[in-house]
């Protein structure tokens, strides 16, 4: 019997990535709270950049500004960095609102 994630991802690399310093503590199914570093996000997940401990499979939940609570899946790992996708989709005014929570910088957002 396996445990862990069970997910078929397709290739969602080219998403649109959003450069954010937004320290967070998520509950790990685990491992309980763990504090975590997001350095980049898009409508399908996130990257943090202190993941020492996560492993491929492992499912948190992150809390985020205006979608509060969802949950979200690691799916790659490398070095201290890891990869994590969302159980689902963002919706797209509420992912321009969270970026224009996390990054309130208009230079550092891209192009929309």
């Amino acid at each position: 019997m396996s445990f862990g994630a069970n997910l078929s991802v397709t290739d969602l690399r080219r998403a649109a990535r959003h450069p954010v310093d937004f320290p967070v503590i998520v509950e790990h199914f685990v491992d309980g709270d763990v504090k975590l570093h997001v350095c980049n996000i898009s409508a399908h997940g996130f990257m943090v950049d202190d993941a020492s401990t996560l492993k491929r499979g492992d499912r948190v939940i992150i809390r985020l500004p205006v979608v509060g609570r969802i949950e979200a899946y690691v799916i790659w790992t490398r070095d201290q960095r890891a990869g994590f996708q969302f159980e689902r989709i963002i919706r797209l005014d509420d992912f321009i609102a969270i970026i224009d929570t996390l990054q309130p910088n208009p230079r550092l957002r891209r192009n929309r």
